[in-house]
């Protein structure tokens, strides 16, 4: 069997996400081919900030249209770097996201797709971005979700949340809860209720995916008492029901969201599609949030990302907990091989 790659995109350079790397990888070494795709800057800030406890080195290495390359040396371990950014080491610093960390960060993400799409690795996994200096570079995406499926031309993506328990799949992300409230509509909650079934039980194994979908309002209305967006949701659940063609699919709802998501975590459902962002991120980061892993679905290819951000309060002093980033890739091998037809070792 041969060794799956894994490309690592790595995400704000001033941020964490250099240090959760280096931390981890020499696990994510030991079950994969690994690809860095990113600002070396970010490194070499750690470097002179000194407190590693261990130590690296770079070797130089062929790059071709890519950017600078380099081998880049642990131990007994190594990894691939890909830098289509180099020489930003004076223009960051560590600890503050900037118009240059911005679009390092973007610059690896556009890299980094099309290592998918030419088939050079068999899963994506983003390290975190910081939206505001990606926008300050001029980037016009609110995240991730937005500009991979711009990359890839992918006709229709959500984001969702895959943990232990929990399976969480966006029907609105990056907009105010104001507009996600006007914007709602039966025929939009029906698409996603039906692109969760398909996506899920593709990447899952479900043959008979349990879709429940939380209400908006409190007890789900409580028959219009608190609102009658139910009504909307109600008819939604039929559309779907009409328009799945994933063989088995069941949906239900609208739940009221109070007692939803630990009604999903004791095994009632196999996922729940949530109305806006904090409306699902709210239960995922509080029952599982070192475990929780962001996935997107709808893309050619399997995309996972850590469920938390930058944090460049911590950046430099070696505090940040490498925990969720291995979850993310280790969920990306195991998604990515149930679609290839192999079960590649995960990380230990």
């Amino acid at each position: 069997m041969r060794r799956p790659r894994l490309a690592i995109t790595l995400g704000d350079p001033a941020g964490i996400g250099p240090e959760l790397l280096l931390k981890s990888l020499p696990g994510l070494q030991a079950a994969a081919e690994l690809v860095i795709v990113g600002a070396r800057a970010g490194v070499e800030l750690l470097e002179r900030q000194g407190g590693a406890g261990f130590s690296w080195t770079w070797e130089p290495a062929t790059g071709g249209e890519f950017g600078a390359a380099w081998t880049l040396r642990r131990g007994d371990w190594e990894a691939h770097w890909v830098d289509p950014m180099p020489g930003m080491q004076d223009a960051i610093t560590l600890g503050q996201g900037s118009a240059a960390s911005g679009r390092c960060s973007v610059e690896a993400i556009r890299l980094g797709a099309r290592f998918l799409q030419d088939g050079r690795a068999d899963a994506l996994v983003t390290l975190p971005i910081s939206k505001a200096a990606a926008l300050s570079a001029g980037h016009p995406f609110p995240g991730h979700t937005e500009y991979l499926q711009a990359l890839t031309g992918a006709p229709k993506v959500r984001m969702a949340f895959l943990g232990p328990k929990l399976r969480v799949v966006l029907h609105s992300v990056h907009q105010s809860l104001r507009s996600a409230i006007e914007e709602l509509e039966a025929g939009a909650v029906a698409d996603t209720l039906v692109f969760a079934a398909e996506q899920l039980g593709k990447l899952e194994g479900l043959d008979e995916p349990r879709i429940a979908l939380a209400a908006l309002n409190p007890h789900a209305g409580e028959q219009g008492a608190f609102g009658d967006e139910e009504v909307i949701l109600g008819d939604a659940l039929d559309l779907a029901r009409r328009r799945s063609s994933y063989p088995g699919a069941r949906f239900s709802g609208p739940h009221s969201a109070d007692s939803l998501f630990r009604r999903m975590a004791e095994g009632e459902f196999d996922a729940v599609v949530a109305l806006y962002h904090d409306q699902g991120l709210i239960p995922v980061k509080t029952l599982e949030g070192d475990k929780a892993v962001n996935v997107t679905l709808g893309l050619p290819f399997v995309r996972t990302s850590p469920d938390h951000g930058t944090a460049f309060d911590k950046a430099g002093r070696w505090i940040a907990d490498p925990t969720n980033f291995q979850e993310a890739a280790s969920t990306a091998l195991r998604l990515a091989g149930r679609l290839k037809g192999v079960a590649w070792p995960l990380p230990a």
